[in-house]
């Protein structure tokens, strides 16, 4: 079988060959931007919305990748089609890293030096989508942590970066709280803004809600999901969203790249709804679903059997 393959500030290397030094400002600092795209029918879903995305982080954080966007769309591309001997026909992620290089005191001693550092790889999807894929019937469990959001005065949740170390607090209170429930976050006032990694909804009356774009990671899954809604021709509104607005919904359910849209049946230990996946979510998964060409909760179901014998 043949081996995936990473591309490396140009060159393409084994994937287990992909190694930054200790001395670069990722490992010391969490110092860098990244983004990550899925495959649909093994093409990539939105790529341009994603970096664009990327583009902007790295001019947040102020570094310069030597790469027009243009650029990083064709290595992709390359990335992609060096991989696909390697991936069985399997739909995948598509991962960007993009480093600001080596910290100056050891500049000197690193291969790569001060510059920075671009990666693209390809994963399969198989336990990505497959880990979670009965949450797509029975949904997920939220709960709302004492960790909350960082305020965007002290670092701009809309740039993708690593420096995120509050989402794994929040993931591990969370899994105190109940053993696999998942983190809703909420701002310094109590409303809430985002999952670790994701963006939340709630549907009541007929309409959608979802949290103000402010203080949250603007998603490109969340972008589609609105997206879907107008279509599909679903009042969606940006709003302040308090725990009990939650409570008292209709419907819930959470987005994010690998898995598109996931239903949340409970939060804070109470069923959302009649504790059931609703008609507006199944809606929007369907036309989701038809959008891409593939089945997205079938293919969550599939990838779960593949992953009980799957070795990466």
């Amino acid at each position: 079988m043949s081996q995936r393959l990473v591309y490396f500030n140009g060159e393409f290397i084994p994937e287990l060959e992909a190694r930054i030094s200790i001395f670069d400002s990722a490992v010391m600092f969490g110092d860098m931007v990244f983004e990550m795209t899925r495959s649909f029918n093994q093409k990539p879903y939105r790529l341009r919305q994603h970096l664009d995305r990327l583009y902007a982080s790295m001019r947040y954080a102020e570094i310069d990748c030597r790469l027009t966007i243009d650029q990083m769309e064709d290595a992709t591309e390359q990335t992609i089609q060096a991989n696909l001997p390697a991936l069985d026909g399997l739909d995948f992620y598509i991962m960007h890293d993009v480093t600001r290089g080596g910290v100056l005191p050891y500049h000197n001693i690193i291969k790569d030096g001060a510059s920075p550092i671009v990666l693209i790889n390809v994963f399969p999807l198989i336990r990505h989508i497959g880990d979670p894929a009965s949450q797509y019937r029975t949904g997920s469990h939220f709960v709302v942590t004492p960790q909350q959001s960082v305020p965007s005065r002290y670092i701009d949740p809309k740039s993708k970066n690593r420096s995120r170390i509050f989402y794994k607090i929040a993931d591990l209170q969370a899994n105190r709280i109940e053993e696999g429930a998942k983190a809703l976050l909420t701002d310094e006032h109590g409303f809430v803004t985002e999952g670790t990694g994701s963006n939340f909804f709630i549907a009541r009356d007929g309409e959608i809600f979802t949290p103000k774009p402010h203080n949250i990671l603007r998603g490109v899954s969340r972008q589609a999901c609105m997206d879907l809604s107008v279509k599909e021709g679903i009042p969606v509104h940006q709003v302040d969203i308090e725990p009990y607005d939650v409570r008292m919904a209709d419907e819930a359910w959470w987005t994010a790249t690998t898995i598109c849209m996931i239903p949340i049946t409970r939060f804070d230990f109470q069923s959302v709804g009649d504790g059931k996946p609703g008609p507006i979510y199944h809606s929007l998964l369907n036309a989701w679903s038809t959008e891409v060409g593939v089945d997205i909760s079938a293919q969550a179901e599939r990838y779960a059997e593949l992953g009980r014998t799957w070795v990466p």
